[in-house]
């Protein structure tokens, strides 16, 4: 049986491009310290592969040639203006905290918290859906949040935060937060869908601080 046809993109490497045979792109990669590179199943996904950067090829599934499905942009849609986004922003992990929430649709700003003087991004992402609900539901609004933050997301879902952040004189506000935010979790239920906002498909989350 023929060995299938393999491509291979090399990101850094001594010469980067796409590659039809290993042979030549081990040449570009091999001893070369910081070399980034992967195999693909076709041509096209090398080529678009490389077009993109590495680290969002080996985090996203690839197509497969067996026709499994796998995440696209047509498979995630597009998101809805009608509803609020929320971030957060850290100087350093832990580092000096602020989040926000804004309408989606157009970036105005709804509410702001912080700096705190010490925590991390997913206490900011956590507080900021949470104070989110909270908003929406003074409102009586069923708007959906987005929020960039798997681990926010599923710290509200469970009602529990998980963080190994010390509590100390610089941490005890964002602690007291955290209490009360939990706390209305668990007092308050709400129909508002909370989403992931999809950054490598519609790009920065419009509550981005833009300060990367």
């Amino acid at each position: 049986m023929a060995k299938k046809q393999k491509y291979y993109t090399v990101w850094k490497g001594r010469q980067t491009g796409v590659f039809d045979n290993w042979k030549e792109a081990e040449e570009q990669v091999k001893g070369f310290e910081t070399a980034q590179y992967k195999s693909f199943e076709s041509l096209k996904e090398a080529e678009d592969a490389f077009k993109g950067n590495y680290w969002q090829s080996v985090q996203k599934p690839q197509t497969s040639t067996t026709g499994k499905q796998t995440k696209s942009s047509a498979l995630v849609g597009k998101y809805t203006n009608e509803s609020i986004a929320v971030d957060a922003a850290c100087a350093g992990n832990p580092g000096k905290l602020e989040y926000q929430g804004v309408e989606t649709g157009t970036k105005r700003v709804l509410f702001s918290m912080g700096p705190f003087p010490q925590g991390t991004v997913n206490i900011g992402e956590f507080l900021a859906i949470v104070h989110g609900l909270a908003f929406l539901t003074k409102h009586n609004s069923t708007l959906p949040i987005y929020s960039d933050s798997r681990t926010a997301i599923s710290w509200v879902k469970n009602k529990a935060v998980k963080t190994n952040l010390e509590r100390n004189k610089k941490t005890e506000e964002l602690f007291i937060l955290l209490e009360r935010g939990v706390q209305w979790l668990k007092d308050n239920p709400y129909s508002n869908k909370i989403l992931k906002w999809e950054t490598e498909f519609w790009g920065e989350n419009p509550a981005d601080y833009g300060r990367k």
